[in-house]
């Protein structure tokens, strides 16, 4: 103990001054940063949501890096320095990025032939931030200055009116895209998200509402049976309506059998009946059903009247 206090006092004086201060249990650390693991990788990539690390967005691909699910090299966005960003806070060391996924390149925009654009709005659904608009029927274009080049919109048109065109020279991964813009591009498509998160909880509570009112129609008639009031019988001016609606059509057709018969009686028979067009028959037809529909017999005869 002599010998370790003489060491101590043969130090310099900052020295044993920083030896005072020290903590008196330096393995035990307070952890203020929330962070995961996840959320620093995050802040790593290029946010360009492209989907070519083999994930739906930046966010899955990585919190697959955090856990060991996925390699630190799959984002050909964020290319040579951005895999060497990974490996340095992962304390891993810099590898190539792998081919599987794509190669670093410049950066390109996307760009709609406004006049083979039909207005299909599929590159809008598949737009993950949001950098595409128009409207159903309409032409589209692209805001340029949001567009994160994922490539994403290429494949879902129709018709084949979008170009990818690089924009930023021989400048690739990070060299082409700044630290700015992947944060706002972050933010449009955590937008996008919420919003369709918000939409489909709204189409699936309007969903869940029919099947509701349809499953409460289907559980009422027994109680609403019992409910309802008796059917009323028809009201004596619906019947009256109704019998001079059938007079009418009655007495039309009492007319026209006379005139039929005094046309027989004279040896005439009745014109225009050997080449009826389609569109004429169809309206005979329909005029039959009508009438049958009614209860008129459209081919009784006066004697048939006439028989009890």
């Amino acid at each position: 103990m002599q010998a370790l206090a003489l060491c101590v006092r043969a130090l310099p004086d900052h020295v044993r001054a920083w030896s005072r201060r020290r903590p008196a249990r330096p393995e035990v650390a307070t952890v203020n940063d929330s962070r995961t693991l996840a959320d620093r990788i995050e802040d790593l990539l290029p946010q360009t949501q492209c989907t070519k690390c083999g994930y739906d967005a930046c966010r899955p691909y990585a919190e697959a890096v955090a856990s060991g699910a996925a390699n630190y090299n799959q984002c050909p966005p964020g290319g040579a320095e951005g895999v060497a960003r990974l490996a340095q806070l992962l304390g891993k060391p810099v590898i190539a990025i792998n081919p599987d996924n794509g190669i670093e390149r410049e950066r390109p925009v996307a760009f709609i032939d406004e006049q083979l654009c039909i207005g299909c709005t599929l590159c809008m659904q598949a737009c993950p931030v949001d950098a595409i608009v128009g409207a159903p029927k309409q032409m589209h274009t692209i805001v340029k200055d949001q567009c994160t080049g994922c490539d994403l919109c290429v494949a879902p048109c129709p018709v084949d009116c979008i170009a990818m065109i690089p924009v930023t020279g021989e400048a690739t991964g990070w060299d082409a895209w700044t630290q700015q813009q992947a944060d706002e591009a972050r933010v449009r498509h955590d937008r996008r998200l919420a919003r369709q998160t918000a939409e489909r909880n709204a189409a699936e509570a309007r969903a869940a509402a029919r099947r509701a009112a349809a499953s409460a129609q289907a559980e009422a008639p027994t109680d609403t049976a019992m409910a309802a009031p008796a059917a009323q019988p028809a009201s004596p001016a619906a019947d009256d309506a109704e019998a001079k609606k059938k007079a009418i059509i009655q007495a039309a057709l009492e007319r026209a059998r006379r005139k039929k018969a005094e046309l027989a009686e004279r040896g005439e028979g009745p014109r225009n009946t050997d080449h009826v067009s389609a569109d004429v028959q169809a309206q005979i037809d329909a005029a039959e059903a009508r009438r049958k529909r009614i209860g008129i017999d459209t081919n009784t005869s006066d004697d048939d009247e006439s028989a009890p």
